[in-house]
């Protein structure tokens, strides 16, 4: 095959190369950057769910938002919307979009502690009621992400899973889902601390708290229906207005009768 150069004369295309006027010449297909396996995305039915709540919600909430705008941007002294690489659907790296609850320019740990002094006033209490998550409704419509899923870990700590857990990159993150509402993690890291005045925060969190949480997403994952996908965000929004707080035990909480939900306590 040719290609025409620049004094209008033909020369053969090199193996390998591409034209902007072909599919190669357009941009390449993202890699993955941890080794999970075939994408699984959430079927047709969930994701008419995902769009329609996505959009009410920032058509309902669009001044609570742009008041936080103002409000992060002054507390924390960067911009008011954090971007993070997280790890998506298929192991493929995207960018995630949250309110900023951290001072800028600042380091750390990848997992926050509640002690953790990099986290202004206002971001405490963004973070204690999920507010600093709503950003992430524009990540749902893009496609990024579900509305119930798995937690979308930090690529850096994604690379650190262990071989057996990596499967569940395979699925889209979601905004939330049965380990994001059974376990809080700053507060069972917390009581980590407590314990342990050295504890690596970040080596607990990878061989302690991960598999469970795995091994929790993994019982919605394998059965992932319209009907549970809607009791999860029932389940969550009762959770974020302390109606109630599921507790660990039975093996589809959502499913549970209102015993199984308990009032809210501040430990």
């Amino acid at each position: 095959m040719q290609v025409r150069i620049g004094n209008g004369t033909r020369a053969p295309r090199r193996p390998g190369t591409a034209n902007a006027a072909t599919p190669e010449g357009r941009a390449p297909v993202p890699e993955p950057v941890v080794p999970a396996g075939q994408g699984i995305s959430p079927s047709l039915a969930r994701r008419v769910l995902d769009v329609a709540v996505a959009v009410a919600i920032l058509s309902l909430v669009w001044p609570v938002f742009l008041a936080l705008v103002v409000a992060t941007r002054l507390s924390t002294g960067g911009s008011a919307i954090y971007r993070q690489r997280r790890m998506g659907q298929g192991g493929i790296p995207f960018t995630l979009y949250k309110f900023r609850t951290m001072r800028a320019h600042t380091t750390g740990p990848e997992v926050t502690a509640p002690d953790d002094d990099r986290v202004t006033r206002l971001g405490a209490l963004m973070r204690k009621t999920s507010i600093d998550e709503l950003p992430q409704m524009v990540n749902v419509l893009l496609g990024h992400m579900t509305l119930v899923g798995p937690r979308p870990e930090s690529v850096a700590l994604a690379a650190r899973y262990p071989d057996e857990l990596r499967f569940v990159f395979r699925y889209r993150p979601g905004v939330t889902g049965p380990c994001q509402v059974l376990v809080r993690d700053e507060k069972v890291l917390g009581r980590a601390v407590d314990v342990e005045v050295d504890v690596d925060v970040e080596d607990f969190y990878l061989t302690q708290l991960v598999p469970h949480r795995v091994d929790m997403d993994l019982d919605y994952l394998s059965d992932p229906t319209l009907a549970r996908t809607v009791r999860w965000l029932v389940v969550t929004l009762l959770y974020l207005v302390h109606t109630a707080k599921p507790r660990l035990g039975p093996a589809c909480p959502e499913f549970a009768p209102t015993s199984a939900l308990g009032r809210p306590t501040d430990d």
